[in-house]
């Protein structure tokens, strides 16, 4: 592709996401704010450029064509218990202080009409994603409170199993999904809230699947066939989106998308620890070592190219109706060449444009595919509104 080719795709990406702008599944800055400043956003005042601490303000959303935001309310798995719930607390209100603080630019949304509208708005719709089940301490009753406060998916497992379910990172313990763990999923489906499949592992991928009557999400995964991750998608359970309605969001990490950048991570990973930081700090003093590291081993660089071949793989496995993109950002120490924040987005779409996808099969990629399966869950949710909520407990389901 000629530079003038390219200029000429990245104004037609830009076009296109004007009209069918991008639904991200996944972005961490409520984390990173609450690391970096304490949630001090007199100190990371996102109306204006952040690039030197942060992948994302509203200037690079504006940019980058974003119409919709799932912030993650995530919090590290080894906060446990009450602790666990406080701070994704926290982090909701975070997300709420945001919303509050910049009206012009972003709107609370937590229905696919709420997107809807924000779009029509000219705001782009924030929506929450709670990360780990760890959050809802095996309690329903805490799964339905963050519900209530607008909690729209919740990814089952983070990095470290829980009680009820396996993690894609850790030893396997009740073989994907225990009792208790399917009547989350049957309780999630029962309120409305997405089922996010990210970082569990494949057996509780497919035992969710299985229990799941409203459509499931991956809100930041790539194609196992691709890059041999464990965090990853395999295909058989690609093949299973269909008869779901699910999305799978591909993910932009470069351990998860590009061969050669899983082992150099695990090396920077222990590197981290060996300083005695956490592998996902991505505060100013863990990046000066992180960057010492890469300085001494030069790191593999992922590209948009890397991105746009898992897209393609899985738009074939699963079809153009059941993927979209969800990018990881402020997640991540190292983001692909030309993804490097959320302005990026346009110069992926204009790398799908020079494969040959159509037009109104990026506008299902970017914004239709992830609101059609939000309205979907509603509408399973209406279906059960007969069904009284559950107030199992792990002990009784689980023994």
């Amino acid at each position: 592709m000629t530079p003038g080719e390219r200029d000429r795709r990245v104004a037609r990406a830009r076009e296109l996401l004007a009209a069918h702008p991008v639904v991200d599944g996944h972005n961490d800055l409520p984390w990173a704010l609450r690391e970096q400043v304490r949630y001090d956003l007199d100190r990371r005042d996102i109306a204006t450029d952040q690039s030197a601490s942060l992948h994302t303000d509203i200037p690079r959303l504006r940019a980058g064509g974003v119409g919709a935001q799932f912030w993650s309310v995530y919090v590290r798995s080894d906060l446990a218990g009450d602790a666990a719930v406080s701070a994704t607390l926290e982090q909701i209100d975070a997300v709420g202080q945001l919303v509050a603080r910049y009206p012009g630019h972003l709107a609370r949304a937590t229905s696919a009409d709420g997107m809807e509208s924000a779009r029509a708005e000219g705001r782009i719709a924030s929506l929450m994603g709670a990360e780990g089940g760890h959050s809802i301490n095996n309690s329903l009753a805490t799964l339905r409170a963050l519900h209530a406060l607008g909690v729209r998916y919740m990814t089952l497992t983070h990095n470290d199993n829980i009680a009820w379910a396996d993690s894609a990172t850790d030893v396997p313990g009740v073989g994907g999904l225990s009792p208790f763990g399917r009547e989350v999923v049957r309780e999630m489906n029962r309120v409305g809230m997405l089922v996010d499949l990210s970082h569990v592992a494949a057996t509780t991928m497919r035992d969710a699947l299985a229990v799941s009557v409203a459509p499931v999400i991956f809100s930041h995964s790539s194609a196992r066939a691709v890059c041999d991750h464990p965090r990853n998608i395999p295909d058989d359970v690609l093949e299973l989106l269909p008869a779901n309605g699910g999305v799978a969001m591909a993910t932009f990490v470069p351990k998860f998308v590009l061969p050669e950048a899983v082992e150099w991570t695990r090396r920077a990973d222990e590197n981290m620890r060996a300083h005695g930081l956490h592998h996902l700090d991505t505060t100013a003093d863990a990046m000066k070592v992180h960057r010492a590291f890469e300085e001494a081993h030069p790191r593999p660089v992922a590209t948009v190219a890397t991105v746009a071949d898992h897209l393609d793989h899985m738009r074939e496995v699963a079809g153009v109706d059941h993927i979209g993109i969800g990018g990881d950002f402020d997640g991540t120490a190292f983001t692909p060449a030309g993804l490097e924040d959320v302005a990026g987005y346009p110069n992926l779409i204009a790398e799908l444009l020079a494969r040959g996808w159509s037009e109104p099969d990026v506008a299902k990629l970017t914004w239709h595919n992830a609101v059609r399966a939000l309205r979907d869950a509603e509408s399973v949710s209406v279906s059960l509104s007969h069904v009284r909520p559950s107030n199992a407990t792990l002990a009784e389901l689980d023994g």
